[in-house]
């Protein structure tokens, strides 16, 4: 019998690819969103879970990975996808969008490590996977807010990783370069989406495909319990930053 696996973010993008490649393999699912409609209409079979949730309320989070526990037994891989990415120059951007972005891409990854890290730590068993970027590492003009929320996603990752190790427990980081994903759609400030447009062009208008992301983290996932692939770095081959 093979483990319950949940995904944050499943709507759409890495996480809708991830959620078909783990079903595929026959692995029990939670599948965790917003648009919990989006989730429905990948049409999976077996043992799937869809409930709504937002990452940054550790209730509603912790309510729906108890139900999956309950009837599929104790998460043994996390991954932690879901994710804003709002562009702009912080002289002109809403600190709305700052508090947004770091409250989903920060807060939601802590609180979901931070409901599943006991059990994972007693049973000497578990991995969590976190989706971080590029930008998580190197700086990218227009990204400030959004570098900031991902520099956060690579260093809570490295420090907790090491916290863990003892009790066989992995945390490992997966950061994708530009992507075919819906992130832009949120983005407000025209001018910044205008340049990421030029960029894309510049790269032939094509980045990177989500499932090639969702292969690799299933990949991290299969290496024995006791192998860790710390971090993959991923992009398009023409992504030239």
């Amino acid at each position: 019998m093979k483990n319950l696996i949940v995904i944050t973010g499943a709507s759409s993008g890495f996480g809708a690819e991830m959620a078909k490649i783990f079903n595929a393999d026959g692995y029990p699912l939670l599948l965790l969103g917003r648009r919990t409609e989006k989730i429905e209409a990948l049409k999976l079979s077996g043992e799937v879970m869809i409930r709504h949730a937002d990452v940054t309320d550790q209730d509603e989070l912790s309510k729906a990975i108890k139900e999956a526990e309950s009837t599929y037994g104790p998460v043994d891989l996390l991954i932690n996808n879901a994710g804003l990415m709002l562009l702009g120059n912080i002289w002109k951007q809403s600190a709305t969008e700052w508090q947004t972005m770091l409250d989903t891409n920060v807060m939601g990854v802590l609180n979901g490590m931070q409901l599943v890290l006991p059990e994972m730590k007693e049973r000497h068993h578990g991995t969590i996977i976190n989706v971080s970027s590029i930008a998580g590492f190197k700086a990218f003009q227009n990204h400030a807010a959004y570098v900031a929320s991902k520099f956060g996603v690579h260093g809570l990752s490295e420090t907790v990783r090491q916290e863990v190790s003892d009790e066989n427990v992995r945390v490992m980081l997966v950061a994708p370069g530009a992507a075919e994903t819906e992130l832009l759609t949120h983005v407000t400030d025209d001018s910044a989406l205008s340049e990421y447009e030029d960029w894309k062009q510049s790269m032939g208008g094509i980045t990177l495909d989500p499932k090639h992301v969702a292969e690799t983290v299933k990949f991290m996932y299969d290496m024995p319990q006791e192998v860790n692939i710390r971090e993959v770095d991923i992009a398009a081959t023409r992504q030239d930053s």
